[in-house]
């Protein structure tokens, strides 16, 4: 390991990052230009990736139906909006420090370039379809070395299964790469497809699985009935087939999902736009207690995540 690089994971660890990766930018050949680093800084020379764990207990309160919004306010807005920008700009002093450049890449959340989707964590309202370059984040992980691409479409890492987030460095010095992490953990067991309270996953005979963005963001803010304690028993009552909707049955088509999570509205809006995820991630939980059981991670805990089964409201009320 160079002086270098030993340097930069030194001071990743230092300041927060959990993973640490670094990629020849020529690993990014053949991908889209509107993806490519060089689109973004010509002269860059390796992608530096940053991993940062979601904690698990910030999901302990939607895994047992009692506190929503920890989730949404620490494991989402806390980390891309304070933390992980944090750590990655005194990273990057300290690369400039010794003489190059380094251009930060947070995620950033609310542009979403293709007009026919939206990212389901933002409020639709706040999205901007701009047509600009941006790293494909998933991708730059996996080509960082930092895990491999489940088939939910998530990053999986030995330590933190699908819990963790990432940002990204472009700079021109040059590093030696990371190698890559070979397929191990994702034995494509479909449980994250099945998990999904509105069945946005639509499972695939090879390469990720499909989301339809429109179906998970209605249900990420909400819409099943079966997970949401707060729905009243007339939600959703001037919407057709509302029960279908509230039963997670009905394949929403963008305008009736736009429709749908105008009435969904539980807790104060977030300060940087994200929807109140009331769904927690079901996909990525029933992953991660999947691999946590299966013996694939490699950190363990006195507790498993999940010993009982996953519980469901009664529709009672809702039927009219």
């Amino acid at each position: 390991m160079t002086d270098l690089k030993k340097l930069i994971v030194e001071s990743a660890r230092k300041f927060g990052a959990d993973l640490v990766g670094f990629a020849s930018v020529s690993r990014f050949d053949g991908v889209d230009k509107s993806q490519h680093p060089l689109s973004i800084f010509p002269e860059c020379k390796t992608v530096i990736g940053l991993g940062y764990r979601v904690l698990r207990g910030s999901l302990r309160g939607i895994e047992e139906g009692t506190v929503y919004y920890q989730y949404t306010t620490m494991g989402i807005e806390l980390l891309e909006e304070n933390y992980m920008p944090r750590s990655m700009m005194r990273l990057c002093g300290v690369i400039e420090d010794a003489g190059y450049t380094a251009a930060p890449q947070k995620n950033h959340q609310m542009i979403c370039a293709d007009p026919e989707k939206t990212n389901p964590e933002i409020n639709y309202k706040r999205i901007y379809h701009v047509d600009m370059p941006q790293l494909d984040f998933a991708q730059a992980a996996v080509k960082c070395g930092l895990g491999e691409m489940g088939r939910s479409g998530q990053v999986l890492t030995d330590a933190f299964g699908p819990f963790q987030r990432f940002c990204f460095i472009l700079t021109d010095a040059e590093i030696e790469e990371s190698d890559l992490v070979s397929a191990h953990l994702c034995d494509d067991c479909q449980k994250c497809a099945k998990a999904c309270h509105g069945k946005a996953l639509e499972i695939t005979e090879n390469g990720p699985y499909k989301l339809d963005t429109w179906q998970c963001s209605a249900y990420l803010a909400g819409a099943s009935a079966l997970k949401n304690p707060f729905l009243a028993p007339d939600a959703l009552s001037e919407i057709a087939d509302r029960m279908a909707i509230l039963r997670g049955e009905k394949k929403l088509t963008a305008e009736e999902a736009r429709e749908v999570m105008d009435q969904l509205r539980f807790y104060p809006p977030m300060k940087h736009a994200y929807a109140t995820n009331v769904c927690g991630r079901a996909c990525d939980r029933a992953c991660y207690d999947h691999l946590e059981k299966a013996g694939r991670l490699s950190r363990s805990f006195k507790n498993p995540f999940r010993d009982q089964e996953q519980w469901n409201l009664s529709l009672d009320g809702f039927e009219q």
